[in-house]
């Protein structure tokens, strides 16, 4: 008998179909192990047992085994939609973690994550301290207002940079979508990093969302990247659901006159010329500056209105 033959011969019989790839070297007995299906406790307990069978094996001195599942085919969100801009400092993050807690009070199952992995902003405006647990392998996303949140600043000292390269940091993005614990998820938003690059491609092509909403002010050199960030999505084929013009107009606290600091008609033209919806328009808010400091959303009716046309864009796209 040989070696792998004595390994195989020794997997408990109701485990065999379970338990793939052996193999025995220097003393090590390796193996893969399915568990998929099978509930935490009844998982352990598998593992227990090709563990304690592989030991009993003479030659065998360690043993590695690899632990998979198939992921339940209603583990996928039921929809994903993105908030890029292309550009930092339109407030993005903002209108993503708002817009999220505006979904949430609407009844639906809402997950945030957040996919800037060099600049993670989601725990603060959530104002989530807490860290993210691994149970079973599989990262668990924290609950603030309502919404499942995820993000690096979750798991990293938030003193530090993540100093990754591109594909290390699309590789993270991409494992915090597809194999965290999000549950059953009506709608995951993914706040997206500024810019055009490995992150926006990976998750163009590896989590293939729904659409993609597109958030600018109305300054010229805001909608320059904007427009960059919906020519690239529409080339990975990913929708456009429409856009969001954010910090539209400043109202005085005393008076009540509004100035468009950033100027006007911009998001609106940019808009047109492409065939898609204005989402909606937020103000330049001191109160939701404030708030979003404080880790506390606001509920707001510009937000949701916000939820209600993006849902709404979700089904024309359907």
């Amino acid at each position: 008998m040989t070696d792998v033959s004595a390994l195989a011969a020794a997997v408990p019989a109701d485990l065999a179909p379970r338990v793939s790839a052996l193999a025995l070297e220097r003393g090590e007995a390796r193996a893969v192990l399915d568990v998929g299906g099978l509930a935490p406790a009844a998982a352990r307990a598998a593992v227990a047992a090709v563990e304690r069978a592989f030991a009993a094996v003479p030659g065998v001195a360690r043993v590695r085994l690899i632990e998979t599942a198939e992921r339940a085919a209603d583990a996928r969100p039921r929809r994903i939609v993105a908030v890029a801009s292309g550009k930092g400092g339109v407030g993005k993050s903002t209108v993503a973690a708002n817009l999220a807690v505006a979904l949430a009070r609407r009844g639906l199952a809402v997950g945030l994550m957040d996919a800037d992995i060099h600049g993670p902003s989601v725990p603060m405006l959530l104002g989530i301290t807490t860290r993210a647990e691994l149970r079973e392998k599989r990262i668990q996303p924290v609950m603030a207002h309502g919404v499942a949140a995820l993000s690096m600043g979750m798991m990293t000292d938030p003193d530090r940079a993540v100093a990754w390269r591109g594909p290390m940091a699309s590789a993270a993005m991409a494992q915090m979508v597809l194999e965290a614990e999000w549950g059953a998820l009506d709608l995951l938003l993914i706040d997206m990093p500024p810019g055009t690059g490995d992150i926006a491609l990976t998750l163009a092509q590896k989590v293939k969302p729904d659409g993609v909403v597109i958030v600018s002010t109305p300054q010229d050199l805001a909608l320059i990247d904007a427009k960059r960030a919906l020519a690239l999505f529409r080339q990975l084929g990913t929708p456009v659901l429409g856009l969001v013009e954010n910090m539209s107009v400043f109202a005085c606290p005393h008076c009540g006159e509004t100035t468009a600091i950033f100027g006007e008609g911009g998001v609106e033209a940019a808009a047109a010329a492409e065939g898609l919806p204005v989402l909606g328009r937020l103000p330049l808010s001191p109160a939701l500056r404030a708030a979003s400091d404080a880790g506390a959303p606001v509920p707001g009716t510009a937000f949701d209105d916000l939820a209600v046309a993006l849902l709404g864009a979700l089904e024309t796209a359907a």
